[in-house]
């Protein structure tokens, strides 16, 4: 700030300052003309209303001159006139330098943390799981749901559940946020007839007891050897190519009989984006705490 605007705002300030203080010194003394029921001359409705004149009250008084004693004493001590610094030389700027280096080390000594301890380690630290339920909310809850239990319309999988098409372990997981992963069921509606596919789904539906037809689930367990390639024989899935398991009772796509004959007609195409640019490593440590904090990463895998 330039001298002259600096002595503008100073001698603004202080003539504000004083006149309004004279003013509150000015009155309690005055006297205002009143008649003998205290009221003046001014009336409001016809005559209805009219103004009362009362002494101001002491505690008011008493709290209106701390108030000014209390603003001279800051605008002594703090930067408050022109290009005054104040007594005690405090400055915005210093105070948020001071409140970022403080944040700055926690920051270091969580990160600290994170790189040393493992995840699984990492799902009992309160500090942690609380940045990755952030960072899981600002990146990963458009597509999972803020709980993480998943969006079936969209084919994103509940995180929470333990049952993971690439596998479950910290590694697994940690390599999914921070790579990615792409998956694709191929449609096998050009390849199997519409009485094949009504069959298979419900002889898929049968291996996790879902309701079916035992005459069309039979009918459809030799047409299965199709998807056995990637599903496994038994229909246990394959996390090395991210085929579901198909015996449980989890389903990305939906489990009713349509639902399966959808995805068999159609297959399917997911695709979860890389967050290594965006999160780093330890960013993804800390949402794969809070994973597994809530129960959906194997415990036991170190």
């Amino acid at each position: 700030m330039s001298t002259f605007w600096s002595t503008w705002v100073i001698v603004l300030a202080v003539v504000t300052f004083l006149v309004s203080f004279l003013l509150l010194c000015w009155a309690p003394w005055v006297r205002i003309p009143t008649r003998a029921d205290g009221t003046t001359t001014h009336t409001w409705a016809h005559g209805v209303l009219r103004e009362g004149v009362r002494q101001l009250p002491r505690w008011w008084l008493v709290l209106s001159f701390s108030a000014f004693l209390v603003a001279a004493v800051y605008v002594v001590l703090f930067p408050g006139l022109g290009n005054h610094r104040g007594l005690l030389g405090w400055t915005s700027e210093q105070a948020l330098q001071q409140e970022i280096a403080a944040h700055q080390t926690r920051i270091e000594a969580l990160t600290s943390r994170i790189r040393q301890s493992s995840v699984t380690a990492l799902a009992s630290d309160a500090d942690v799981v609380r940045i990755g339920s952030r960072l899981f909310l600002d990146n990963c809850s458009a597509c999972h749901g803020r709980d993480g239990r998943g969006v079936s319309s969209m084919g994103a999988p509940d995180l929470l559940d333990a049952d993971w098409l690439y596998g479950g372990t910290p590694e697994a997981v940690m390599t999914s946020i921070l790579d990615g992963r792409e998956g694709v069921m191929q449609p096998f509606g050009t390849v199997l007839s519409s009485a094949d596919i009504t069959n298979v789904a419900h002889y898929v539906a049968s291996l996790s007891g879902t309701a079916r037809d035992p005459v069309k689930a039979a009918l459809g367990k030799p047409v299965f050897q199709a998807c056995a390639a990637c599903h496994g024989p038994d229909g246990k899935g394959n996390p090395a190519l991210g085929a579901p398991n198909l015996s449980d009772s989890v389903w990305l796509h939906g489990g009713s009989i349509a639902d399966i004959e959808k995805t068999v007609r159609g297959g399917r195409h997911g695709s979860m984006p890389a967050w290594r640019d965006r999160l780093g490593e330890d960013g993804a440590k800390a949402i794969a705490a809070w994973i597994a904090r809530n129960g959906g990463i194997d415990a036991s895998a170190k």
